[in-house]
Order: C-alpha cells, then sequence, then structure tokens
C-alpha cells in the first residue's frame, strides 16, 4: 500500500530536483495542474496512470523508490531493472501485441497483490 505522504515527499523531491513547479510538472507529464496538487496535499492517492506518466517522463525516477520509497533517487544504471536470463521481457507477449496494434512495447510492469510488482524492459 502506498503511503500518501511518503509519496507526496518523494514527488516533491522529483520536482525539486528538476527545478519544476507543480504546474510546470503537471505539464511534463501532462495531467491536469488539480492532480498535482491533490497528490501533494494527500487528498488523492495516485493512480497508475500517474506514476507511470511520471516514470515514463522522468527516466531517472525507479518505480520502486518512487512507490515505496526503496531503492534510490535519481535512479542510476546500476540500480534499473532491467531484463536478465530469468527475468526477460516476455517477447511471446509483446510480439502478440506488436502484431495486433502495431506498436512496439517497451515496458512491461506486473502489480502483484502483496504490493510488490516486476517490471520488463525491452
Amino acid at each position: 500500500m502506498v503511503n500518501n505522504k511518503e509519496f507526496a515527499k518523494r514527488l516533491k523531491e522529483v520536482m525539486d530536483f528538476h527545478q519544476l513547479s507543480a504546474t510546470s510538472f503537471a505539464d511534463q507529464i501532462e495531467v491536469q495542474r488539480s492532480s498535482i496538487s491533490h497528490i501533494l496535499s494527500g487528498r488523492n492517492k495516485p493512480s497508475l496512470d500517474f506514476v507511470l506518466k511520471v516514470t515514463n517522463r522522468f527516466n531517472d525516477v525507479d518505480i520502486f523508490w518512487l512507490l515505496n520509497g526503496k531503492g534510490h533517487f535519481p535512479k542510476t544504471k546500476d540500480h534499473s531493472v532491467a531484463p536478465t536470463p530469468s527475468n526477460p521481457l516476455p517477447t511471446g507477449i509483446a510480439t502478440s501485441m506488436h502484431s495486433i496494434t502495431g506498436k512496439s512495447i517497451q515496458r512491461i510492469v506486473v502489480f502483484y497483490e502483496d504490493g510488490t510488482f516486476e517490471e520488463f524492459l525491452k
């Protein structure tokens, strides 16, 4: 479960690191400005879409760090998640989706009920 107050602190840390106001940050990740305000104030919890917009736009933000505070910010190559022989990008799924949509999959994130997740990168 994501702690709203701690998530807001980490989000503010990202904004400060990139020297962005709440307004410019909202513009960067293409969300309504009120979304940032509501998350920072603790009124709303971040949606999965919101989290993915942050991590897609800011490559130095590790999704695990943003959600749980574990890991590092800014993310370094040594701490990024990448496919390994035991954790590759599921090519069968990627190939199927590519043939259906004509788009190439960049990343797949699987969230489990226990609050953990796995991230697969191409």
